[in-house]
């Protein structure tokens, strides 16, 4: 199979869906995934995704 069209939908994001997770606060990492408090969407990293649905993180999500 053709590997031409991977990553085709992160293309046309700004920097390539690349910028700073305000959860972890690393830089240059993937942000793609969307996190919702009171009204505000964030776009977050996919460690940061995964350590938020097991309960993790409260206290650097709650600092948002």
């Amino acid at each position: 199979m053709s590997k031409a069209h991977r990553g085709f939908g992160i293309r046309e994001l700004e920097s390539n869906g690349r910028g700073d997770c305000p959860v972890c606060g690393r830089t240059g990492i993937k942000v793609l995934y969307e996190y919702e408090k009171d009204e505000k969407k964030f776009m977050i990293c996919k460690q940061c995704k995964v350590a938020v649905a097991r309960g993790k993180m409260t206290e650097a999500v709650a600092a948002l």
